[in-house]
């Protein structure tokens, strides 16, 4: 069977969802294809995000897929040094703490009701090239094989995407470019639920804890730490398990489910556009490499993607300039937290508490590189050496 379509999408989380209705708005015949057989599920997210970057790609906050509001995060050293920001200085991660199935699945509907089509259980299993360009991609939908003919492919398939390999865009992550994650939901959490947690220090090795509230005593407890210090896969089981088992709010809490993966902590890929294919979100490796965290690079370069992809068709716009765009909006946010982590993974446990007590002992109004060097300065000066490129 063969099916012709102005743009294709290939994978149906937040990043191929925003593709699919912006394509769609745009005016283009889109159809987006999720190999599993429900939207959002399993849950591999700590699903923290803010609120600020809902604004800015046209969300509003939906009772239907908020589970906890909080007021801010706080950073907390080995030693148990705490440094407090309120949400709008927090990151990408803090403001809501969500049920990411449902939000996942909130936005696609919102695709579907734009014009996209949706086709579960339909996995995009190899490409058919002309040059650069993807003229056919093979589908297979509930064990019918079908050839779909795109004008524009956009390929959501996550960090280690297979339609970037099929069009020689895919590079080798090397294993400090990959944390190991774990998380539980846990229920008889006793901590401050205002909050958003992260610990950092050896208890993580090349990454943090988190603790992510979800309102009444219910709380995502997980843990990322870089493949290259993992001596085998129940490594990470192990560290989680020892923290929960030596933080007093946490002890006697009780797991409900697990999720478990792996997330890029990569600087992004050096090319994302290659004939008619564009890459967003986790496929481009546009992830925070300092926190793990991909849906608001997912959501605004599926963005960008779907409506550059809708111009291409309704008026032969080239489709470069989507690598254009996206590296002028964020390319060194990530770039600079990449250099950040760096740092960062080498810091001993005694300078995580330096650093973070220098910091909560001051009135710091935004957390910028400027600010923490001007406060840490003023503290801690001989520290401004150690945690050189941390900043």
């Amino acid at each position: 069977m063969r099916h012709e379509v102005d743009v294709l999408v290939i994978g149906a989380g937040p990043g191929g969802s925003m593709a699919a209705r912006a394509a769609a708005e745009s005016g283009a015949e889109a159809l987006m294809v999720e190999k599993r057989q429900e939207v959002g599920s399993p849950v591999r997210c700590g699903e923290g995000i803010a609120e600020d970057w809902l604004k800015e790609i046209g969300l509003s906050p939906d009772r239907r897929w908020i589970a906890h509001r909080v007021d801010g995060a706080r950073l907390i050293s080995p030693g148990g040094h705490v440094l407090t920001m309120d949400a709008a200085r927090a990151g990408n991660e803090t403001g809501f703490v969500i049920e990411r199935d449902a939000f996942d699945r909130s936005l696609a509907a919102a695709a579907v009701r734009a014009g996209s089509d949706l086709w579960m259980r339909a996995m995009a299993m190899d490409a058919r090239m002309e040059g650069n360009r993807i003229t056919g991609v093979k589908v297979v939908r509930l064990g019918e094989e079908i050839t779909i003919v795109p004008k524009v492919v956009i390929a959501a398939d996550g960090f280690e995407s297979r339609v970037a390999e099929w069009v020689g865009l895919s590079s080798r992550l090397a294993p400090k470019e990959i944390d190991s994650c774990l998380q539980y939901r846990l229920v008889g959490v006793s901590t401050d639920e205002q909050y958003n947690d992260f610990y950092v220090g050896s208890m993580a090795p090349g990454g943090y804890v988190w603790v992510f509230h979800k309102g009444e005593g219910v709380a995502n407890v997980g843990i990322g730490v870089q493949v290259s210090r993992l001596r085998d896969r129940a490594g990470v089981k192990a560290h989680l398990d020892r923290f929960i088992a030596g933080h007093e709010g946490l002890r006697d809490a009780r797991p409900v489910d697990i999720v478990a993966g792996a997330v890029s902590t990569s600087l992004p890929m050096d090319r994302t556009v290659k004939g008619n294919l564009l890459l967003v979100g986790d496929a481009a490796r546009m992830v925070d490499p300092l926190t793990g965290g991909g849906v608001v690079y997912a959501c605004r370069s599926g963005m960008m993607a779907g409506r550059i992809a809708g111009e291409f068709v309704r008026d032969g716009e080239p489709l470069d300039r989507y690598e254009r765009m996206w590296r002028r909006e964020f390319e060194n946010a990530l770039v600079r937290n990449f250099v950040a982590k760096e740092k960062a993974v080498e810091l001993s446990d005694k300078t995580f508490d330096r650093v973070i007590a220098a910091l909560s002992e001051l009135e710091i109004t935004r957390i910028t590189t400027s600010e923490i060097i001007s406060a840490v300065g003023r503290v801690a000066p001989e520290l401004l050496e150690e945690i050189d490129g941390l900043l």
